[in-house]
């Protein structure tokens, strides 16, 4: 799908979708349960792919309203009737990896061709170290790959520098092992706030986990433990309002209302604090939940440290574009192993909009300016499309390509875009 973009100004109220993350992990949990409840939870192609998973392990899953009904396997999930297709989630890939580990048979688990290109080395590696045979059909620790159950708790150590979702998928299988597991993390954990997430969830199901954060992050799981998440609602997800948010502090006349961003472990909420380190006139109600953003401000360049929070990179790296001054985005190598290499992407596309760059292998430094109508890609991320979307908002005359990618995370996006006033038109059939 192609979309036009003009350039735009935004006003009006819009409920910031719900978190992709805490869906993940609810369905996954409620899985693992008996019977839960998951209210308004973002339906989205990510989403779908941990449900049908979900459903492949044993659960049963019906939409309801708003809700999901979901009737878990009790700790005891299923060995899967076929292959379980994660399509583009690496978070429905690396859980159900995981998951896979409980099984009393061999899963097998594959994705679509980038997901099929993400590296699951370190959990395969932890998984044989702990009683499971796990290992990649090709021998390059890339999907699809294939697990015989067997998990048994016993100390190990796992890489933390390329993805947080491999410590949240042990963190959620271990517990329903009969031994005890120490989980010592080994290089520097990156997007840690998705671990500080899942810890959250695994709490509310009534699991228990200790950490020790002393020197290296540690952290003790006591087995035997039983999940019980009777009933959980998704709270509003802050990497997709980022765009909302950005798109309104970077262009005149904006005025917006994003409702439905309460206090949270994401750690992606540290937008509203750039945004305000940037000079964009940005308010957040906390008990309300509303955040409150004014364009027409003049942007400041900022260094960004992107270790805690990857999935903003695209969002910042387009604020730098028309920030006076130069940017830098940093400590970001771990950005190259998403839905895309996306330091590359942007590396990439921005350039096209007549922006100044420089990619090195963990960074980008940006120089803002006034940004000229492009023909861009969208790589088929959908953070890559949001994002560039932002950028031909400022710029005008634009067209992005692969746009059907923001089903991913936030399916509405250019609907509520358009409905705040953005210029943005399908032109695919024309």
């Amino acid at each position: 799908m192609r979309i036009s973009i003009n350039k735009s100004s935004i006003k009006g109220e819009v409920f910031a979708p719900p978190s992709k993350s805490y869906t993940h992990r609810a369905i996954t949990l409620a899985a693992l349960s008996k019977e839960s409840i998951i209210r308004r939870p973002l339906i989205s192609a990510d989403t779908l792919a941990t449900i049908r998973a979900s459903e492949m392990f044993g659960a049963s899953i019906e939409r309801e309203e708003e809700n999901l009904i979901i009737h878990g396997v009790n700790g005891k999930p299923h060995v899967p009737e076929d292959v379980i297709d994660a399509a583009n989630s690496g978070t429905t890939l690396r859980f159900m990896t995981a998951v896979a580990s409980l099984t009393d048979g061999i899963t097998v688990l594959t994705g679509d061709s980038s997901l099929r290109t993400r590296p699951n080395g370190p959990l395969l590696e932890v998984l044989n170290r702990l009683g499971v045979k796990a290992c990649s059909t090709r021998g390059n620790e890339r999907a699809p790959l294939v697990v015989k159950g067997g998990l048994e708790g016993t100390k190990v150590n796992i890489d933390g520098s390329i993805s947080s979702q491999f410590i949240s998928a042990l963190l959620i299988t271990c517990p329903l092992t009969e031994n005890n597991t120490t989980l010592s993390i080994t290089g520097r954990l990156k997007s840690k706030p998705y671990v500080e997430v899942t810890i959250e969830m695994l709490e509310l199901a009534g699991v228990k986990i200790h950490t020790d954060d002393n020197d290296n992050i540690r952290f003790i799981i006591p087995g035997k433990q039983k999940y019980d998440l009777k009933e959980y609602t998704i709270p509003g997800d802050f990497s997709s309002a980022s765009y909302l948010l950005a798109a309104a502090a970077m262009t005149d006349k904006s005025e917006i209302t994003v409702k439905n961003l309460f206090p949270s472990k994401q750690g992606d909420k540290v937008i509203i604090e750039t945004l305000k380190q940037m000079g964009a006139d940005i308010a957040w109600d906390r008990e309300t939940g509303i955040v409150v953003v004014r364009g027409g401000k003049r942007l400041k360049a900022i260094t960004f440290d992107a270790g805690a929070t990857p999935d903003l990179v695209p969002t910042v790296a387009v604020l730098a574009s028309v920030a006076e001054g130069t940017s830098r985005i940093e400590n970001a190598e771990h950005v190259r192993y998403k839905e895309t290499d996306r330091l590359c992407a942007l590396a990439t596309e921005l350039p096209k909009f007549g922006v100044r760059l420089k990619e090195e292998r963990d960074s980008l430094t940006i120089t803002g300016g006034k940004l000229q109508g492009a023909d861009v890609h969208g790589w088929h991320d959908h953070r890559i499309v949001m994002a560039l979307a932002m950028a031909g908002m400022m710029a005008g005359n634009t067209t992005i390509d692969t746009t059907e990618a923001v089903s991913i995370s936030y399916p509405d996006f250019f609907k509520d875009m358009c409905n705040l006033g953005a210029k943005m038109e399908n032109i695919s059939e024309k």
